[in-house]
């Protein structure tokens, strides 16, 4: 199916069909009004969209664009908890869907059946929210006592998102849903350190998928022939001019694990901080590190599945960098013009409402990113989702027409064909240089 009739029909069945059933179905709409729940979505989730972090008159332009000329007061006294689990049904509805594109990727990412990066992300919550969604009571970043995580996996090769799935703030991310997904054979998976699972990259190696992640510290390492491996030792006798060490090992007392080992030295400067901060802490608890574990911070380390043949050093190194990618879409969903979590308001149920309401936004301009610049890598997405935002209001307009909304979405795409433009750097090179071409600067880069 033609990627923009796709995103068009995407649209309507979540906007018109499907929030006006999940509306029913959790009782948000007991009666006939002006502003029916399923308005009252499409409202919530295009001003999100048009107007990151909306004013209730915002809002209430959206919804008059849909059918419901009402005063933003309307808007206000339909942020209930039961419009928040309407939001929550229609997330779930949408996240069913996938939009993803022909793959065109850089020749390192086209040896793979698809590059899957997973990571997850928290929005805090007012405390209000605490017996919903709970939170781990921490840091702002972990979410305080009340917060939202996100569940995602992002294919680079052909820009399907998988998720995000909500689940509370407390939810560990190794027991997520997306952890016992299965990958298709000759995929590769990349995911931080909170995803590190040996039985999980057990049943990968089995299925013939591929794993690669940074190194848990704690988890036991052997040489090929059996004998445990001092991994501190080991590079810390390596002499400075040794900058890489690509290794095969086995991963796990009880797995035994085949792998290999790849680890990068990183700059002395970079080492002496991580050397630094590793003190400190160790002396707030009234410890001493040990030297084998100074040592480790003069490494980045990764494990992985992949062939030798398949990805050398240079290779390993870049598609580690690709996890950041993940780390973008959730700055570009949060800090780089979406606002998720960001509200004019206090009332926790509007809140929690607007949280949602804005994530089911962020999915459909993802859709929209998809068919517009998924294939040309070239392209910033930041940029491209500032173009998006401001066409929110037109596609609101020509939701309920269906050659009208292809046509809004054509000039999107049109649009952004032309537009969004990746500067290229010399000194610090975006993620579609190096995958181009990993050993650019003459050297793995770390």
């Amino acid at each position: 199916m033609d990627t923009i009739r796709q995103v068009a029909l995407n649209l309507q069945e979540v906007l018109l069909v499907d929030a006006a059933e999940v509306a029913r179905q959790t009782d948000f709409e007991r009666r006939d009004s002006k502003l029916s729940g399923g308005r009252f979505v499409q409202a919530t989730v295009l001003g999100c969209l048009a107007h990151p972090r909306p004013t209730l008159e915002e809002l209430a332009q959206t919804a008059a664009s849909r059918g419901a000329p009402v005063q933003p007061q309307a808007i206000d006294e339909r942020f209930t908890d039961s419009a928040a689990e309407c939001l929550r049904g229609v997330l779930d509805r949408t996240i069913r869907r996938v939009v993803a594109t022909q793959p065109q990727a850089p020749e390192l990412i086209g040896r793979f059946r698809g590059v899957m990066i997973q990571d997850s992300t928290v929005v805090t919550l007012p405390d209000a929210c605490a017996g919903a969604w709970p939170g781990c009571g921490g840091r702002t970043d972990e979410g305080g006592k009340a917060a939202i995580k996100f569940q995602v996996r992002l294919d680079l090769s052909d820009g399907a998102l998988t998720g995000p799935h909500a689940t509370v703030g407390t939810a560990a991310d190794a027991t997520s849903d997306l952890q016992a997904t299965e990958l298709p054979p000759g995929s590769l998976e990349i995911a931080d350190l909170g995803y590190f699972d040996l039985d999980k990259f057990a049943r990968k190696d089995a299925m013939g998928a591929f794993w690669l992640s940074r190194l848990q510290e704690k988890t036991a390492r052997f040489t090929e022939q059996g004998q445990r491996l001092d991994l501190g030792r080991y590079l810390g006798g390596q002499g400075a001019e040794v900058w890489v060490v690509d290794q095969p090992i086995r991963m796990g007392s009880r797995h035994r694990l085949a792998c290999r080992l790849v680890a990068f030295r990183v700059p002395a400067e970079q080492a002496a901080r991580r050397r630094q901060r590793m003190i400190e802490k160790a002396r707030d608890k009234g410890r001493q590190p040990a030297a084998a574990r100074l040592a480790l911070c003069d490494w980045n380390i990764f494990v992985t599945n992949i062939p030798e043949a398949m990805a050398d050093a240079a290779a390993v190194s870049v598609l580690a960098r690709c996890r950041w990618q993940i780390e973008c879409i959730f700055k570009l969903w949060k800090s780089g013009g979406g606002r998720l979590g960001q509200s004019r308001s206090r009332r926790p149920a509007r809140v929690l409402c607007e949280v949602l309401a804005t994530m089911i936004g962020l999915v459909i301009q993802h859709w929209l990113l998809v068919a517009a610049v998924w294939r040309r890598g070239d392209r910033s997405l930041q940029k491209a989702a500032g173009a998006v935002r401001a066409f929110a209001a037109s596609l609101a307009a020509a939701l309920g027409d269906l050659d009208g909304l292809m046509g809004q979405i054509r000039g999107v795409v049109e649009r952004l064909s032309a537009a969004a433009r990746l500067t290229k750097r010399k000194s610090k090179p975006n993620s579609h240089q190096l995958l181009t071409e990993p050993t650019i600067y003459g050297r793995t880069l770390t």
